[in-house]
């Protein structure tokens, strides 16, 4: 039941927000993954943390450490810009197709939430650049792109078919739901004798 009221009000969102306000939630969002991060510990980022269940956390996610949290994040945040590209630069009313090799722009043409984006076992502190550089590498292409609203569109495994707008807006949703499971993870280290999910 809870799906069923979510998708139209995320999607009624993204059809509000524009580009720039979309930007501008990218851009807070890093900071305060930044602000996360920087009071940890090489060895605490490193140590996976079950989390109590969460909206938009798989269950093979809730066990992650602030390392893989980020590692994912880099994963899709590439995956996603690959796709704005791609569909921004496609004609109006034309599909995205994926091209024979596999790839549309740097995303691959098909994402299996629950193989193509999951981190490795354990990620180090090169995360923490990684993350940031996909973050303003994203931020950096999407001024440069044609129109976002209207383009072709490609599907999304949760919210359907996205045009390049829709993948934007994605793009920070996704981040803000990291977000939460990596402030969840935080407080969990900073409190281990509690119980959590």
């Amino acid at each position: 039941m809870k799906d069923l009221l979510i998708r139209p009000l995320i999607r009624l969102r993204m059809a509000l927000t524009s580009r720039e306000s979309a930007s501008r939630q990218i851009r807070r969002t890093l900071l305060e993954y930044r602000g996360l991060c920087a009071g940890l510990g090489e060895e605490e980022a490193r140590r996976p943390t079950q989390v109590p269940a969460m909206l938009g956390v798989d269950p093979e996610m809730r066990s992650w450490s602030i390392f893989q949290i980020l590692e994912h994040n880099v994963i899709v945040n590439r995956s996603i810009t690959g796709i704005v590209q791609s569909l921004a630069r496609t004609s109006q009313g034309s599909r995205c197709e994926a091209p024979p090799n596999g790839i549309v722009g740097e995303a691959p043409a098909v994402i299996d939430p629950k193989r193509d984006v999951l981190p490795s076992v354990n990620p180090g502190q090169e995360q923490l650049a990684l993350f940031r550089e996909s973050v303003e590498h994203h931020l950096a292409v999407v001024p440069e792109l044609p129109r976002l609203r209207g383009t072709s569109r490609y599907p999304h495994p949760v919210f359907g078919r996205l045009d390049a707008h829709g993948w934007h807006c994605m793009f920070g949703l996704h981040l803000q739901i990291h977000l939460w499971q990596a402030e969840a993870v935080v407080r969990a280290l900073s409190s281990p004798g509690e119980i959590r999910g």
